[in-house]
């Protein structure tokens, strides 16, 4: 809903913010607070409850062109910068991201819905970025070449690209901007980011904090509104040099497209579909326990969830009883309840397409052990759902799945399940749970994803470089190569006889 005079709404939620201003409602360009040329405002609901949140500013294609505006005038500043100055201002945002962790975590549970326990934890996973690439802007160093010309002196640097565009999601609407945004800041680049329009506020609190730690003026623009029209303008200005997003792989297709003119440098973390292999030689219960952290965390809204379990016919019915356990005590709720395990999703499109998918995989004759329905707790909720003997032309098995619904099938043979895994368009992540090491290492070579993780599920962080194959994604986000992305290579040969 976009309304010209927004009502003043308080969400009795908002009590619990100790530092009110970081509940930001405007946009942030050229480090000014605005509402947009045409003073638009959009709705800002909590999917627990559809109560109000805020309304957020809706800036339009030639605001977004006056964030541009501001980037690349600040960007010849920024870059001028000693790196060790970039990096004392990131880090300035770090310590401001990790004292503001319980108010930036209770906004985000406002307006996202996940459990007020996981919305810490991401504050905390998008500080790690921040503070790792304040550490590497002092590390982007230039290197010699070792000649083949005799009179001549080689030198390789590593330039900053530019004014960066940065997309980012509903689902992790901190970290992701944090791992996009402090790589390019510590490359030397300026930032125009767009984050969702279900989630504003998160980036915006992430701008208020930015701005405390002395980032200048047109550094980083947090630009709100429809994301066609603001990301379109992105993708059509030359003097936007990369474009970073995260979302669905139909989106990124888009984006592509419109960056062709402009031979934009693309980072993209796209849809997953990721399989889960459980072996007969795993320890069932501890199979179980990957399971429902690899498939319920953010209430199965991951694009790293494991969508497909194949279990080996040795233990498969042991599992299914132990997965079933484990999921049954799943609680679900508001994500300001302490008990939480999983929360509301997104929005009533994200319903529906769980509920389709569930109804399909029945209707080809999978067993529903637990769920299978919506959850009384309101419209936006879905029972914690288990399904078995999923064949594999089921919808589940062959669509990414944004809910907490997990599908899993039998296999016979390692040859045939990693046939069977590899049988998507996507590549993002693969598990796997096996106590044989010679397996283990077969696996992580001749699985068709970016990344594997075997025996866990937890494998991302700030030194990782994540992101996937095929249709899952372009380049990689975290670590060194995240900062390189947004650099160009300079050489210079100097004559030097």
């Amino acid at each position: 809903m976009s309304v010209l005079f927004a009502p003043l709404v308080r969400h009795q939620g908002l009590d619990g913010l100790s530092d009110r201003r970081l509940l930001r409602e405007l946009a942030y360009v050229d480090g000014r607070w605005i509402a947009g040329a045409a003073a638009q405002r959009f709705e800002v609901t909590d999917p627990a409850t559809g109560a109000t949140v805020a309304w957020a500013a809706g800036l339009e294609a030639d605001d977004a062109g006056k964030a541009v505006d501001a980037a690349q005038r600040a960007f010849a500043e920024w870059r001028g910068l000693l790196p060790r100055q970039r990096a004392a201002i990131l880090r300035r945002w770090f310590e401001l991201i990790v004292a503001a962790r319980d108010d930036l975590a209770l906004l985000m549970t406002l307006e996202q819905g996940k459990p007020l326990k996981e919305a810490q934890g991401e504050i905390d996973y998008a500080a790690s970025f921040v503070e790792w690439y304040a550490e590497e802007a002092n590390r982007v160093n230039a290197e010699s070449i070792t000649g083949h010309l005799p009179d001549a002196e080689m030198v390789v640097r590593r330039q900053p690209l530019g004014v960066v565009g940065v997309v980012t999601p509903w689902n992790f609407p901190s970290a992701m901007l944090t791992r996009k945004a402090a790589a390019a800041l510590a490359a030397g680049c300026t930032v125009v980011a767009h984050p969702s329009s279900h989630t504003p506020l998160s980036a915006l609190a992430l701008a208020e904090l930015g701005e405390r730690a002395g980032l200048p003026a047109g550094v980083l623009n947090v630009v709100t509104g429809d994301a066609a029209m603001i990301v379109g303008r992105f993708c059509a200005d030359a003097r936007v040099r990369a474009m970073s997003f995260t979302g669905s792989t139909e989106i990124g297709r888009l984006i592509a497209a419109q960056c062709a003119p402009t031979m934009k440098r693309l980072v993209m973390e796209l849809g997953g579909h990721a399989p889960l292999i459980v072996f007969d030689d795993a320890d069932v219960e501890r199979a179980a326990a990957i399971a429902l952290d690899a498939k319920f965390a953010t209430s199965g809204q991951d694009c790293l969830a494991a969508n497909r379990i194949y279990v080996q016919k040795g233990i498969y019915d042991r599992f299914c009883r132990a997965f079933a356990a484990r999921v049954a005590a799943l609680k679900v709720g508001p994500g300001l309840e302490p008990e939480t395990d999983i929360g509301p999703l997104m929005h009533a499109r994200a319903v529906a397409r769980v509920d389709d998918q569930v109804r399909d995989a029945l209707a080809r004759g999978a067993r529903c052990l637990e769920g299978g329905a919506p959850h009384e707790a309101g419209p936006l909720f879905y029972r914690p759902t288990l399904l078995a003997d999923v064949p594999d032309e089921a919808l589940i098995m062959r669509e990414e799945t944004f809910g907490p619904v997990a599908a899993v099938a039998s296999f016979d043979t390692e040859e045939e399940v990693v046939a069977r895994a590899n049988a998507t368009e996507y590549g993002l992540i693969a598990y796997a749970v096996t106590e044989n090491g010679a397996r283990q290492q077969r696996l992580s070579r001749v699985l068709d994803y970016g990344m594997v993780a075997v025996n866990r599920v937890k494998v991302t962080g700030a030194p990782v470089p994540f992101g996937g194959v095929k249709q899952s994604g372009l380049g990689r986000e975290g670590s060194r190569h995240g900062l390189e992305t947004f650099t160009d290579l300079k050489y210079t040969c100097i004559h030097a006889a």
